[in-house]
């Protein structure tokens, strides 16, 4: 006779299994099986795009596709851990994550900043490469989430003092990644706050006088002539594109060609001519949609567009199913930061936004940029799985 059944130890080990399948029936797989359609969508992708020409080293092109897959599990494991945890012990922590993000914006600043693409955006060390502004926008979202959905003195919704304490936390890491200078982050992190301000219930007044002062702060910059000249050649090169095709406007140019030349469905997987002819600057990593728009054509490229919609329904899907305020405007920045930086990255490829260094989230190469992403899904993926209202 088995004398350890029944025992209080293999009750609770049979409650720990129980709540751990429970949870794992709760994840949002549509959302999981959407990021893993563009992650394996953008490893063809990557491999593609750094494919060598005539005469090149083909082990160069299967050395960047090992390093994106390895980005992409440790990501992936990054994720479910974070997606394991209750979101209120992660919400324990917003502070100590903002401020190690603000500590490594302002290291970038100093010697041990890098200068990559003509922004000091990184910190290398013994040949490691770190990006602070990606992780900048988790602990952002972390922390706001935690002013503007737990007002205090019973309040339920913030109030002025709080949306005032809030301009602060952003003002910060704005000021050090546009000392960078780093416009297309310091954009995603102004959505980011916009965006949760807006749904947090916050005064009516203080969001029409964000959008105005953004406007303001946008026209003053522009008269005053406050943006650096490879910036102020990228917005004119906006307006005519024929201006400075070989200048300028080329990189815009070669987007359009290459997009252009997929037609409707592509040249084919690693055989097109304007990617491999590298004539796209860093297209495996900010114009990779261009070689999704030459080699998979407009029926590969919409797949993409329509994967990235999904992945924003069902995060706001998660918000809208919450029933407190910090879980929901949680999911609420997460949405706001993945919609607006693909917006802006394939807009730039397709000629109708300004070049921007943004990576496609869940699609480009990239280290720092795959873990911020994977970080803020398993965010998401912990709200589902705990504090979920309601289903649709």
């Amino acid at each position: 006779m088995d004398t350890h059944m029944g025992s209080p130890r293999s009750g609770n080990l049979g409650r720990t299994a129980a709540t751990a399948a429970g949870n794992a029936r709760r994840l949002d797989w549509l959302l999981i099986a959407s990021v893993v359609a563009l992650g394996a969508i953008g490893s063809l992708l990557v491999w593609s795009a750094t494919l060598p020409g005539d005469g090149g080293d083909p082990s160069d092109s299967i050395d960047a596709l090992l390093r994106h897959l390895a980005h992409l599990g440790v990501a992936w494991v990054v994720c479910l851990a974070v997606a394991a945890v209750d979101y209120r012990t992660v919400r324990a922590y917003a502070p100590i994550v903002y401020a190690v993000t603000i500590i490594a914006l302002v290291l970038v600043l100093t010697p041990l900043g890098a200068v990559i693409n003509g922004s000091r955006g990184w910190i290398v060390i013994a040949g490691f490469q770190f990006q602070p502004s990606e992780l900048a926008k988790v602990g952002l979202i972390l922390v706001l989430a935690t002013l503007l959905g737990e007002p205090r003195d019973g309040e339920t919704r913030p109030m002025t003092r709080d949306v005032l304490f809030c301009l602060l936390v952003v003002a910060i890491p704005l000021a050090l990644v546009m000392l960078q200078p780093d416009l297309g982050t310091t954009l995603v992190l102004c959505s980011i706050f916009l965006g949760m301000l807006t749904l947090s219930g916050a005064p009516v007044v203080w969001v029409g006088g964000m959008l105005a002062a953004g406007a303001v702060g946008a026209i003053a910059v522009w008269w005053f002539d406050l943006l650096e000249p490879y910036q102020v050649d990228r917005i004119a090169t906006l307006m005519d594109p024929a201006a400075d095709p070989q200048g300028a406007g080329y990189n815009s140019a070669q987007a359009l060609i290459a997009v252009g030349s997929g037609g409707f469905d592509g040249t084919g997987l690693f055989q097109g001519e304007q990617t491999h002819g590298r004539f796209v600057p860093e297209q495996h990593t900010d114009f990779i949609f261009t070689v999704a728009g030459e080699e998979l054509g407009f029926v590969g490229a919409a797949m993409i567009i329509v994967l990235m919609g999904v992945v924003i329904w069902r995060v706001l899907r998660v918000a809208l199913g919450c029933d407190l305020p910090y879980p929901r405007l949680l999911c609420v920045g997460v949405a706001a930061w993945f919609g607006f930086q693909g917006l802006i990255n394939i807009g730039m490829c397709l000629g109708v936004l300004p070049v921007t260094g943004l990576p496609l989230p869940f699609v480009s190469y990239g280290g720092t940029a795959i873990m911020a992403n994977m970080l803020a899904l398993g965010l998401v993926l912990g709200v589902n799985s705990r504090d979920r209202g309601f289903e649709f």
